[in-house]
């Protein structure tokens, strides 16, 4: 069984990063089906058994590699490469900065009908009864968009995708 497993730990391990590289550049370029997003979290996890077996198949090779710098430099690289996405970058009044769509997303959802009314130019019985229509049951005028989608069983991201479906006249 074990030479079962180390004969195919290369080539899964070839097929999976192929899969993983695909999904990756279709994620990044926004290409593709939905379930590329999946697939890539997923089978990159499974990637991480054939990546084991490889390991232990060809560990005193792999030894040899952590004796020169090449090994250290590319490890440090990566590692350094890391750090952009892992802290926040500030802005000049100190606050931590990231995605402003995510900004945009937190503000709509922190919003009151009356106040998306405003903006779209719109009674706010409309976009009131638009939410509702949507599936927003909750839907209120009292109530923050954000609770609202949360008491109708739905996300942000679906009140967002709700929202830009919204003519303003």
């Amino acid at each position: 069984m074990v030479s079962l497993l180390s004969r195919y730990a290369t080539p899964f391990i070839t097929g999976l990063f192929l899969v993983s590289l695909v999904s990756g550049i279709a994620l990044f370029f926004h290409w593709g089906p939905v379930g590329f997003h999946g697939i890539h979290e997923w089978l990159s996890m499974v990637l991480i058994a054939p990546f084991l077996l490889h390991l232990w198949k060809n560990w005193r090779p792999m030894t040899s590699y952590f004796k020169r710098a090449p090994m250290a430099i590319a490890l440090g690289v990566s590692v350094l490469a890391c750090i952009p996405f892992l802290v926040p970058l500030g802005s000049a009044s100190g606050e931590a900065g990231g995605n402003p769509i995510s900004g945009i997303v937190r503000l709509l959802s922190s919003a009151k009908p009356a106040q998306i009314s405003a903006m779209a130019g719109k009674p706010e019985e409309e976009v009131i009864a638009m939410l509702k229509q949507a599936g927003f049951t909750a839907a209120a005028p009292d109530l923050q968009l954000s609770a609202i989608a949360q008491q109708s069983g739905k996300s942000d991201r679906d009140l967002v995708a709700t929202l830009s479906k919204m003519k303003s006249k």
